[in-house]
């Protein structure tokens, strides 16, 4: 889930294909960099088509506001989830004049090493909620909004 905040774009984003590559992991397909990557650093826009409805044979897309999905291109289609996650996404503003749609981007939050994978934090909501296998040091045992964590403990009894 996107970070909550627009911001405005301050640096121009890297390019994907000397800094990203697509390869397996122990959950399908991820996303790791190909050099090493300071914090703070935009890695592109998550583009892809602009979907009514969820696709049954889709587990990528990513809600946007308003009710709106997307179906994101690679490599950002395989990006995968972590409750200590090294990336974030964030909506960019456009310039006044360029469109009245908020974009999505993803930057990191913390330096990324070579061969690392690059990962965020699904922060699902509690109704969608599915048991977590990201290994994470503070694994949270669910893809869920911390702040909706209490409602799978309740329903699950811890």
């Amino acid at each position: 889930m996107p970070a909550d905040h627009t911001r405005t774009l301050e640096s121009e984003p890297v390019s994907l294909d000397r800094t990203l590559r697509v390869a397996e992991t122990h959950v399908g397909k991820g996303v790791f960099a190909r050099r090493r990557i300071a914090s703070g650093v935009v890695l592109g826009e998550i583009r892809g088509p602009i979907l009514d409805d969820h696709p049954e044979d889709s587990s990528y897309v990513m809600e946007l506001p308003g009710g709106r999905l997307l179906d994101p291109a690679p490599p950002f289609r395989y990006v995968n989830h972590s409750c200590d996650p090294n990336c974030e996404l964030f909506y960019w503003e456009a310039e006044p004049g360029e469109t009245e749609e908020e974009r999505l981007w993803m930057q990191t939050i913390r330096p990324i090493n070579a061969g690392e994978e690059l990962l965020i934090d699904y922060c699902w909501p509690a109704d969608a909620a599915i048991p977590c296998r990201c290994g994470a040091l503070g694994c949270r045992g669910w893809i869920v909004d911390p702040a909706e964590r209490h409602l799978i403990e309740e329903r699950t009894d811890g």
